[in-house]
């Protein structure tokens, strides 16, 4: 882990703008090309790059009809907008014909801060997990979020990809990183609890690892970047191997990845699940700090969670 912090919603607009020099890809955006970051490719490719003003679902449809004409389609828009506003072009128009489209949706997340609530997009990965055809990935650091956007690229099929406003910890060294859609990463070892995490709530798992190892308690943290697939396999072998689990994300508890990995283990290996989430309340105006602590999004939480998973597993 270095000291550097780069915001996911950066490194994908970089992430663009690198890899439009290797793959034949068109960009699309809703009026929001400066904040999703999107101009950075906008600049260096104009005659590939289309604003289709505040129109989500004309985006996504217009992303439709290119991608129907064989091309590869980014789209982008806030996570409230891409996923909330343009859920029926997303679902008929991309996901039921299986089309070659890309959702690069930002600002997801309570860490979007004094845009409030109605800009605080809490339930896309739930909407998104729900549709056939979708791959959903939140990747956890800069990173981690161009490798994301390569595989999303080398994928044929729609991908929904989720990236952050707020500056985070650079946790990978992009020289010996590898990325697979549907993988999950062991970032540490551990026999007692496993902790999964995606986004930003990966340094904080491991933050509450090291809490944790403290007090003699051995966690496991694994990044599970995507969501849908996810990583069954993985998931078991914690599972049965450290007999507790708890999850945490920057999303509500409902239909994410709790809920996901919740399900694998009811259906497997059930052991104790602890989720780690927004509780079924909107955001609220503030800043990323004061809502993380506001909402238990801490590594204090995390590691207060490991404690009572392991109290209470078999």
């Amino acid at each position: 882990m270095s000291d550097i912090k780069i915001a996911t919603r950066e490194a994908y607009g970089k992430a663009l703008a690198e890899l439009g020099e290797k793959y034949d890809f068109v960009v699309l955006d809703a009026d929001l090309s400066e904040a999703t970051k999107t101009k950075i490719f906008a600049d260096k490719f104009p005659e590939r790059f289309f604003d289709t003003g505040i129109a989500e679902g004309n985006m996504i449809a217009t992303a439709a009809g290119i991608a129907s004409c064989g091309k590869t389609v980014f789209a982008s828009s806030f996570a409230m907008f891409a996923a909330g506003r343009a859920f029926e072009q997303i679902r008929n128009s991309v996901c039921y014909p299986n089309l070659n489209v890309k959702i690069g949706a930002t600002h997801g997340g309570i860490s979007v801060g004094e845009d409030g609530a109605t800009h605080q997009c809490l339930e896309d990965l739930a909407i998104m997990r729900t549709i056939p055809n979708m791959i959903v990935i939140n990747p956890c650091d800069a990173v981690e979020a161009k490798a994301a956007v390569e595989a999303a690229i080398n994928h044929y099929g729609p991908v929904y990809l989720r990236f952050c406003r707020l500056a985070t910890p650079v946790l990978f060294d992009e020289a010996t990183y590898k990325f697979e859609i549907g993988k999950g990463i062991v970032l540490k070892d551990g026999n007692d609890v496993t902790i999964v995490a995606n986004g930003l709530m990966v340094n904080d798992a491991l933050k509450a690892s090291e809490m944790l190892e403290k007090d003699g308690i051995s966690a496991a943290v694994i990044d599970m970047h995507t969501i849908k697939p996810i990583d069954k396999d993985l998931i078991v072998e914690y599972a049965k191997k450290t007999g507790a689990i708890v999850t945490a994300e920057e999303h509500n508890i409902y239909g994410g990845l709790g809920s996901a990995v919740a399900e694998v283990v009811s259906e497997t290996v059930p052991v104790p699940v602890l989720r780690i989430g927004v509780n079924d309340k909107f955001g609220k105006s503030g800043t990323p700090a004061a809502l993380f602590e506001e909402y238990g999004l801490t590594a204090v939480e995390i590691y207060n969670k490991a404690k009572e998973s392991i109290k209470i597993k078999k």
